[in-house]
């Protein structure tokens, strides 16, 4: 499994009229932790669309535990928790700075080749990448 950590400061537009932060944007702080964790593998998310391949999320998930509030600084521990093959899947867990569990979440994303829109096997780079932590 691979796993890395990203921290991200909760801005007053992102509560609600409660003083929370507003459910919908886990999600965007999930995409933030998921690009983060591609880039600390040497993947960077433009480089693989700028060689044809996206990778839209096909399955989301989450579990709120206690509501996080503006200036928060939270801490989302992303796992890649197998190696990827068509799909690549990533589990969250979102911990304020008193370690308390926030949430936890799970996205699976498909690698499609952009031209012909259809799934395809993970690039070799994101593979090598990853090899060490599973063996």
């Amino acid at each position: 499994m691979y796993t890395v950590s990203t921290n991200i400061r909760v801005r007053y537009s992102e509560t609600d009229q409660m003083g929370f932060v507003y459910y919908g944007n886990y999600a965007q702080f999930f995409e933030v932790a998921r690009v983060e964790a591609l880039r600390s593998l040497g993947v960077r998310y433009k480089d693989l669309e700028s060689s044809g391949i996206w990778l839209p999320v096909i399955n989301y998930s989450i579990a709120y535990f206690k509501p996080a509030e503006y200036d928060d600084l939270l801490e989302i521990q992303t796992s890649i928790i197998e190696l990827p093959s068509a799909r690549i899947k990533f589990e969250y867990t979102c911990l304020n700075e008193e370690g308390q569990k926030i949430c936890t979440a799970k996205t699976d994303l498909v690698f499609l080749d952009a031209a012909a829109r259809k799934p395809m096997r993970c690039p070799k780079q994101i593979l090598d990448s990853l090899r060490t932590y599973f063996n």
